[in-house]
């Protein structure tokens, strides 16, 4: 078992990880880094420096980082370690990756949970795909799911067999946006900074999911227009109203902080901002008080 399912108390265990076993180097970088979408090519020495950083503010909260490993297998999007696999209180399920290239990291994750004696419940496995940055737990009885292009029917169906009928699902069905190609999951329009307060950008959000946390007696913390593209939403709660997130978002971190926030701003103009991967995404996290 699990403990701490949702998505903003005190971090106590995290997965992640380091640029050295994803990017590998600059031979590999320059392989890949324009067929995976990248906007620009990361700079693999500031990748490593920014990812250090990102995790000693993690630390400051108590969490125990579990560092994943490297394999021949992945890409360097393997840095985003949230989509590969996802968390319940029975344990963690392994993803079914929509992004054809990702294909091999969620069996590389299950074997490392399994050598950490962490549990893993099952898998998202034939034609059901399921991403982790499509799955927000707002306590260990309900959580949202994202209908994406990188989740779909029959990963949802599978994922609610899996956690079982004393969980609520949510489904929230996703706009097209930029389409099948582009990385646009729940998350990308929703973060926990709270049990009681979300930031959230509302023109991406589907009406009846936005009625619905407000029906939950959620409070809503607006990213700007000017901020969306720049990952203003893409924010990690390391404890209640305790969060990361990345530079350039100066009205959104005042937004915040106005609802009662610390926030950490972090540069990552190589880990974040060349693949549209801000602090949810390259961090996995286990469990939470």
């Amino acid at each position: 078992m699990l403990t701490g399912i949702n998505e903003f108390g005190r971090l106590k265990r995290v997965a992640m990880r380091r640029p050295a076993d994803a990017f590998v180097d600059d031979a590999k970088i320059d392989k890949e880094w324009k067929n995976l979408n990248y906007h620009t090519r990361p700079d693999f020495k500031k990748a490593v420096a920014e990812h250090q950083r990102f995790a000693e503010i993690i630390k400051s909260v108590g969490a125990e980082i579990l560092y994943l490993p490297s394999d021949k297998k992945l890409t360097m999007d393997s840095l985003y370690v949230r989509d590969a696999a996802a968390v319940c209180p029975k344990g963690v399920i392994l993803a079914n990756m929509g992004k054809k290239q990702r294909e091999g990291e969620p069996g590389v994750h299950g074997h490392f949970f399994e050598e950490a004696d962490i549990p893993v419940l099952g898998s998202i496995a034939g034609q059901g795909k399921l991403e982790g940055g499509d799955l927000i737990w707002l306590d260990e009885k309900t959580v949202a799911v994202g209908r994406t292009y990188r989740t779909n029917d029959a990963g949802i169906r599978q994922f609610k067999n899996l956690v079982g009928p004393d969980v609520h699902v949510e489904i929230a069905v996703m706009p097209h946006y930029k389409g099948p190609t582009d990385v646009f999951h729940l998350m990308s329009v929703i973060s926990p900074l709270d049990k009681d307060l979300q930031l959230v950008y509302s023109p991406l959000m589907p009406i009846p999911f936005r009625e619905w946390l407000l029906s939950r007696g959620q409070t809503l913390v607006e990213v700007p227009d000017s901020e969306f593209a720049s990952m203003g939403c893409n924010v990690l709660a390391i404890a209640p109203r305790e969060v990361v997130m990345v530079k350039g978002n100066p009205e959104t971190k005042t937004r915040m902080e106005a609802a009662g926030c610390k926030v950490h701003v972090i540069d990552a103009d190589a880990i974040s901002v060349p693949g549209e991967g801000g602090p949810t995404c390259l961090t996995r996290p286990l469990e939470r008080q």
